[in-house]
This record gives structure tokens, C-alpha cells and sequence, in this order.
């Protein structure tokens, strides 16, 4: 990491994550910058992923835009492939139906045309070749952690913790749900906890999965399987805090009876193969994306529930789309316009609240077991299913290719 007192720059982004490093991969790759004019500051470096250890729990279901974004970045193309698992279909099913029967939803890929429905990638390995990437693109890395900004007409400043100063055009806030930049900002942010925990950890199945993505919506919140290449799935189970508790609590034993009875027996009996975590759910948006010479990226804009894993899917669309704005800025110099800004804002902001609209309103209709609604979930998901088009279109946004699509993610 460098020391030394570098100080001027087109764009610093504070947030050393996937998101911040595509960011500026996007923007030395697009040619939007040169090399060394780009800085990420981090005060949490990637680390090199161990030799020989088993998946990281965190996992990511990408979509295929953000394949093609990685790929712009010449990221996708060096990933372990060890770790990238492809899956070709996706069943989700209400509590009360049965998978692949009444109250179900089935996707299969050979159904609209594509390869896979995504991919799975472990999250240590993503954020490491990211790392490696943004190096070799020219980005400047620089240890450290956010301290104060100022906004000025011509630049905007960023001070650290240890006195040190960065000037540049454009500040971009990359760093996550609790975001110290947007709240030196002084942007505020509205939405709703869930007062539900996602557990999460990997876990051998008496059945295989099939290459499929198994979802099953209970009252208390939905049970999701992620296929793994060694043949492991990888689970998100959000459930209220309390029965959190008592689950990270229990024997493995235990907690693998309780996962199979929750997950209906869809993959035979559930051992668990890891250690187990969890973190806490909440929908948060930013109240605005952008000031003038300042913008805010992912989690630091809008945090969804993870029901349908769009979380960094989202960001990876923010990253190509501001990319884009950029590019038709005419100029570093023009980076921190707040027309340009503004535009971007405009763009991500709605569609990201319909993003989480439809995930929120999702989380809720799956969590009412009045019997009436039950009945009425399943009557939906069942006439959906014999509705060839609609599960095309479901597909199609899911993977990114459809909606507002950032141009550069349709010339791959």
C-alpha cells in the first residue's frame, strides 16, 4: 500500500471492495482515466486467499451482466475456476406447495437461450482478483480511512484519519451499508429492519442439487440453496433473531435435522459441512446518490434483502452505469459536474427502488400465513409457471439483460 503523500487525482474512491475496485478498473480500462490517477483508499486490504481452504462462506449469485462488467475489467477471465459454479435453473416454491408441483416456479435456461442462469463465486476469491486487477489497470492504493470532506467548486478534498489529503474531481463512496463517507456527506438514509438474521454456511445433501438454485419461502422467511462446484450447496436461511440465536446455538447435528425439515426434504438430509455465520437484515436507500464532485456506489446507496441475491448485482449495474456517465462527460475535468451526477442519480435510484420495492414486497406476501394469501401465493406462482413469456421476462431481468441496461454491458 502506498505511503506516500500523493495528492492529486481525477477520482478517489473510498472502499477497497468488489465495488470500488471494478469501479476503477471501469474507469482505467474505459479509458476514462490514466493510469495513476485513480486512488482507492481502505483501511481493510484483500488479503491473498489462503492455498488449499475450503470455500469462503461468503458467496455471490452473479448475474449475467455483471459477468460481462467483470470481463470488461479483465477480471472474469482469472477467477479460480475452482471456484466459480455455474447453475442452469432456479426452483422456488411456497411453503405450503412442493418443488416442481403446485405453488412452484421452475427456470431452466435452455428455456430462454442462455448457458446458465449465473454463476456462484466465492466472495475471498472475487475480491482478490479484483484487487490484482485494479493494480494492474494503474489504480493507486492507499491504507487508510476517512476522517473529513470538503466540496469545493473545483475539487473536492478528502481528509484521512492520519492528516494525509486527497484532492480530486470526483469522490465516489464505495464503502458499504454503514458508509462513513456518506455520512461525512451528510446524506441520511430512510427504510426498515427486518429484525430477521440470514444464517449462513455450507452444507452436504443426501441428494445432489442438480446444478439448481432450490428457494422454498417459509412464514418465517425464505430457505435458499446455492450449488457449489464440489458438489456442497451453499445456504442463506433468513430467519427471525431469536430462532437465529437458538440455531447458531444448537449441535451441527441438530441444525442439519432442522434444515432438512425446513427445507421440506428437497435435497434429502442436510449435514453441516462449515462453520456458521450470520449477519442482520435491513432495506436501506440513500435519500440522494450525489452531491456536486461526490457520488455514492452499492450498498452505501441501497441495501435489499437477499431473497433473490441481487445485492451486488445492483452495485456491479451502478459501477457500469456511472462508468457510462462519465464517459460522456467530456473530460476528467467535467467528472464532478453535478448535472452529470445527477443523471446518474436519476438513472440508479429508480431503478433500484423498484429493485427493492419488489424484494420488500416479495419478503412480505411470503411471510403472511394467512391461509387466504397462502392460497392466493400459490395460485400465482402456478399460473406463472404456465406462462412461458412472463418466466422469460422474470429470467431476463434477473440476469441483468433487460430493463435500463448500461450500453457498455451490451456491446460483450
Amino acid at each position: 500500500m502506498s505511503r506516500t503523500r500523493l495528492n492529486e487525482f481525477d477520482v478517489v474512491i473510498v472502499g477497497g471492495g468488489v465495488l470500488g475496485l471494478v469501479m476503477g478498473c471501469l474507469l482505467l480500462t474505459r479509458k476514462l482515466c490514466i493510469s495513476g490517477r485513480v486512488a482507492i483508499v481502505t483501511d481493510q486490504p484483500a488479503a491473498a486467499p489462503p492455498l488449499d481452504t475450503d470455500w469462503d462462506l461468503r458467496v455471490f449469485a452473479m448475474s449475467r451482466a455483471s459477468e460481462r462488467l467483470l470481463k470488461l475489467c479483465g477480471i472474469w477471465n482469472s477467477l479460480p475456476q475452482a471456484r466459480v459454479s455455474a447453475y442452469e435453473r432456479m426452483c422456488v416454491w411456497d411453503g405450503a406447495g412442493r418443488p416442481r408441483g403446485a405453488g412452484s416456479l421452475t427456470f431452466d435456461c435452455a428455456q430462454i437461450g442462455e448457458p446458465n442462469l449465473g454463476h456462484i463465486i466465492e466472495g475471498r476469491a472475487l475480491q482478490w482478483q479484483c484487487l490484482q486487477s485494479a493494480r494492474a489497470a494503474g489504480v493507486v492504493l492507499i491504507e487508510g480511512a476517512a476522517a473529513s470532506v470538503a466540496l469545493g467548486d473545483e475539487n473536492v478534498t478528502l481528509e484521512l484519519k492520519d492528516g494525509r489529503e486527497l484532492r480530486s474531481e470526483l469522490l465516489v463512496a464505495a464503502d458499504g451499508t454503514e458508509s462513513t463517507t456518506r455520512q461525512l456527506l451528510e446524506i441520511g438514509t430512510a427504510g426498515h429492519a427486518y429484525h430477521q438474521d440470514a444464517l449462513v454456511g455450507h452444507v452436504k445433501t443426501e441428494k445432489p442439487h442438480e446444478n439448481t438454485a432450490w428457494q422454498r419461502f417459509l412464514s418465517t422467511g425464505p430457505l435458499a440453496f446455492l450449488p457449489l462446484g464440489d458438489g456442497r450447496s451453499s445456504i442463506v436461511w433468513s430467519v427471525a433473531r431469536d430462532q437465529a440465536s437458538h440455531l447458531r446455538a444448537i449441535d451441527p447435528e441438530r441444525f442439519g435435522q432442522a434444515l432438512t425439515e425446513a427445507s421440506g426434504g428437497v435435497l434429502g438430509r442436510c449435514e453441516l459441512a462449515t462453520t456458521l455465520a450470520s449477519f442482520p437484515l435491513k432495506l436501506q436507500y440513500a435519500l440522494d446518490y450525489a452531491r456536486p464532485r461526490a457520488v455514492l456506489l452499492g450498498d452505501a446507496a441501497h441495501v435489499v434483502h437477499p431473497l433473490a441475491g441481487q445485492g451486488l448485482n445492483l452495485g456491479l449495474l451502478d459501477c457500469a452505469a456511472l462508468a457510462q456517465v462519465l464517459g460522456d462527460a467530456q473530460g476528467a475535468a467535467h467528472f464532478g459536474d453535478y448535472r452529470h451526477l445527477r443523471r446518474y442519480e436519476r438513472w440508479r435510484r429508480s431503478e433500484n427502488l423498484v429493485a427493492a420495492a419488489a424484494l420488500d414486497g416479495l419478503e412480505r406476501l411470503f411471510s403472511n400465513s394467512e391461509p387466504k394469501i397462502a392460497a392466493l401465493r400459490a395460485a400465482g406462482l402456478s399460473a406463472v409457471e404456465r406462462m412461458p413469456f412472463m418466466k422469460r421476462r422474470f429470467a431476463q431481468r434477473a440476469l441483468g439483460l433487460s430493463g435500463d441496461v448500461p450500453e457498455i454491458l451490451k456491446t460483450i
